[in-house]
């Protein structure tokens, strides 16, 4: 089996300001007004699946229950209900984590997919507990948008950590 293009690459590490970095602008990005567009994914979900999959020794369930609950505030919803599905969400990414990281970005976007759909579910489920309506079938199409941006999403989080080609023809190695 030949190895994949990102297995062959040596990353530099990450730094831990660009994942603070990546995770407010993700956050920036769930609350921009845009409505309730179904094609929409949730960037925060998302962004703390990749960095739990690649780092989850530095983001891991407290970084997701942080921002579980400015995202309950910022969306004024039930005080909690993001908070338990990220905490369970990074749970599940961490420990996925290295299965995860040996398949291709294609594989990797059908391991995603029902993490990002469980997070939803627990969204929903907590919801509809509090007495919330059903948001329709359509709810459910931001997990299937979000597992579909994973190559891109990969790309532009891994962009700054890639080394740069420097090739010395006196030694082959």
């Amino acid at each position: 089996m030949q190895p994949t293009h990102s297995s062959r690459r040596i990353l530099l590490p990450v730094k831990g300001w660009f994942i603070l970095l990546t995770l407010v602008g993700a956050t920036l990005a769930n609350l921009v007004p845009l409505g309730r567009l179904p094609l929409l994914p949730d960037w925060v979900a998302l962004t703390l699946t990749f960095w739990c999959i690649r780092e989850p020794l530095r983001v891991s369930m407290g970084t997701a229950f942080v921002l579980g609950l400015i995202m309950d505030i910022a969306d004024a919803s039930i005080m909690g209900q993001h908070a338990l599905a990220y905490v369970l969400l990074a749970f599940t990414a961490g420990q996925l984590s290295r299965r995860i990281l040996w398949f291709p970005l294609f594989e990797q976007a059908l391991h995603v997919f029902p993490m990002l759909l469980g997070t939803q579910l627990i969204m929903l489920i907590v919801r509809l507990i509090a007495g919330a309506e059903f948001p329709g079938l359509s709810w459910f199409i931001g997990s299937l948008v979000g597992a579909a941006l994973w190559h891109p999403v990969t790309y532009l989080l891994l962009l700054p950590q890639y080394q740069p080609v420097e090739r010395d023809d006196n030694r082959p190695i």
